[in-house]
């Protein structure tokens, strides 16, 4: 009786540990731990948790197991090339989780995003767009007389522009650039643009490394900034980049490298 107690006693303390395992796969155990773990993975990319989905994580668990069992048995673990392949995967999940570590206890805040809207903003000030056309043409004398053509009403410039430009975007669309600050374009056309008041033409051509130039502001306006709301996300993520390097530039000035 004292041995069949003693027995009993054994089973019930070893049942919970046995419960913990939520398969074996040729004797090695997947822990309801390591299962959990996996799901927590899921979920914290956006999947939802369920029944359905804790069964998809243990068959695929199993799967790769066997998988695994195989490749170790054929002796793929021990290739040069799988060893290599292993080490930089592993290196790269310590790397990012290390960034992720990081920038967990060094949060870009609101306040971080407000400051550097802020920032922008004040930048932004006294700068303006400009709605423009163009023609490009390959020749400098081409493009005084499509100067000389517009100025004496001969044609249009949005004629001229398809007629002769050679710039396949805004030609066919009558040279039209659309809206953008004058840093949009190579030095050359930005500095022509910026002494054009709105409506006017250039008096003479302008050579850019793209050929002769002929450019006329039909608006001008000042920069409008988005509401904050419209680019906070873009904001956090420029200055979470902003962080994580600064902190890779700390880590090497802080290595022994020779």
């Amino acid at each position: 009786m004292k041995r069949l107690a003693l027995f009993a006693a054994s089973c019930i303390i070893a049942i919970p540990a046995y419960a913990q395992n939520v398969a074996t796969v040729n004797g090695k155990a997947i822990t309801q731990k390591q299962l959990d773990d996996f799901v927590s993975l899921l979920i914290s990319q956006g999947a939802p948790d369920s029944p359905q989905l804790r069964e998809q994580v243990k068959q695929e668990m199993i799967g790769r197991q066997v998988a695994v069992q195989a490749a170790e048995k054929a002796g793929i673990d021990k290739q040069a090339a799988v060893k290599q392949e292993i080490e930089l995967a592993r290196q790269s999940i310590l790397v990012r989780a290390l960034m992720a570590d990081h920038l967990k206890k060094h949060p870009v805040t609101d306040a971080d995003i407000q400051a550097e809207y802020d920032e922008i903003k004040k930048a932004q000030e006294g700068r303006q767009e400009y709605k423009l056309r163009h023609i490009l043409v390959k020749d400098e004398q081409a493009a005084k007389d499509i100067i000389a053509a517009i100025k004496s009403k001969k044609t249009t410039f949005e004629a001229a522009a398809k007629k002769d430009s050679i710039d396949p975007g805004s030609g066919a669309k009558g040279g039209d650039l659309g809206w953008g600050p004058s840093s949009n374009y190579v030095p050359e056309f930005a500095q022509a643009v910026e002494k054009l008041k709105k409506g006017q033409m250039t008096d003479a051509p302008v050579q850019t490394q793209f050929g002769w130039h002929v450019i006329q502001v039909e608006d001008a306006r000042p920069v409008s900034l988005p509401e904050l709301k419209d680019v906070k996300t873009q904001i956090e993520e420029m200055l979470r980049q902003d962080k994580l390097g600064q902190f890779q530039q700390e880590l090497m000035k802080s290595a022994d490298v020779k």
